[in-house]
């Protein structure tokens, strides 16, 4: 079923959340493990994170540097596959532009259609740690509206052989919106313009990055609809764990903590004091979303589960 249906089909917020493929050489049961304890909260899909190749440099016998490819966290489609006939719950697949030509990308689709997933988040992915910025594949796309649009194009029956129409695929295809802006976009203006190609060129929903400020996403959900993006807007959060999470969850994902919040985090000396500020929190962002009745609250787990579940034990 496409999320699109099951945000339309309900008049209650909706349950959902992402996981991470474990590191290479951990097997599924790392993934079910950190699954298992949410299914009773009846979540309607499971978003599985896409990691692209990053590169090591190895010296050879003749002192020359040998640029090798690899990635860390591999089998998003796999684990796709498996949540879906293990928990007949609909995956939600991401699908990035960094490391992928246009034909890998249809191809990817195509097994994709062939297993039965119709859901996917298109994004442009970020730049792999040895680029100073995103570089986009030679013959890939630069943009994630262009990814949409080419998911679009294979909805229609258009592939990228030349004059021949072919049966259609039938994905549903959400994309990332940022309420604090994305840290590229020159200010939130231009940011909201970059969204609404994504929307124009066939994104069905809208899942925000992770925020702590309820206020900056009702704001941002109040600007899309004036620029005419009337899809579903899907809150985003993410439970603070650890005494690390302080400054990495600002410094990556460019994003503020309100006073109130810092202030509690500030007197925190442990991980176990950081956690149970981070579900308080996570609390009551989510009670008062819930008010507001938001399509669904979806939970960043990072594939740990504790702090949601606690969470979601208040809520749903």
């Amino acid at each position: 079923m496409k999320v699109i249906d099951h945000l339309k089909g309900s008049s209650e917020t909706l349950f959902s959340f992402e996981i991470l493929p474990p590191l290479k050489g951990a097997n599924i049961q790392s993934i079910f493990n950190g699954i298992d304890p949410l299914m009773e909260f009846k979540p309607k899909f499971i978003n599985v994170t896409y990691h692209r190749e990053e590169y090591l440099y190895k010296e050879k016998e003749n002192g020359l540097l040998e640029k090798i490819s690899i990635r860390k966290r591999p089998g998003t489609v796999g684990i796709c596959a498996a949540i879906m006939n293990k928990y007949h719950i609909d995956a939600v697949p991401h699908l990035i532009c960094g490391g992928f030509s246009n034909e890998e990308t249809e191809n990817a689709l195509i097994d994709l259609n062939f297993l039965g997933i119709d859901n996917v988040l298109a994004l442009r992915g970020d730049p792999i740690k040895t680029e100073s910025s995103f570089k986009p594949h030679l013959d890939g796309h630069s943009y994630a509206s262009e990814l949409i649009n080419q998911i679009s194009e294979m909805n229609s029956g258009n592939y990228l052989i030349d004059d021949v129409k072919m049966e259609g695929t039938n994905f549903c295809v959400g994309a990332a919106g940022y309420p604090e802006k994305h840290f590229e976009s020159m200010n939130m203006e231009t940011d909201l313009m970059y969204l609404k190609k994504k929307v124009d060129a066939g994104a069905e929903y809208i899942v925000t990055q992770m925020f702590f400020d309820n206020n900056k996403y009702f704001s941002f959900v109040e600007a899309c609809k004036k620029i005419g993006i009337n899809v579903p807007i899907i809150p985003g959060l993410k439970p603070i764990k650890t005494m690390n999470h302080i400054s990495f969850l600002p410094k990556f994902f460019h994003i503020d903590f309100p006073e109130d919040l810092s202030k509690e985090l500030l007197k925190c000396k442990t991980n176990n004091e950081v956690e149970k500020v981070g579900e308080e929190w996570g609390i009551e962002q989510s009670k008062e979303l819930m008010k507001k009745k938001v399509p669904c609250i979806h939970y960043y787990t990072m594939s740990n589960s504790l702090s949601v579940k606690t969470i979601a034990n208040e809520i749903f």
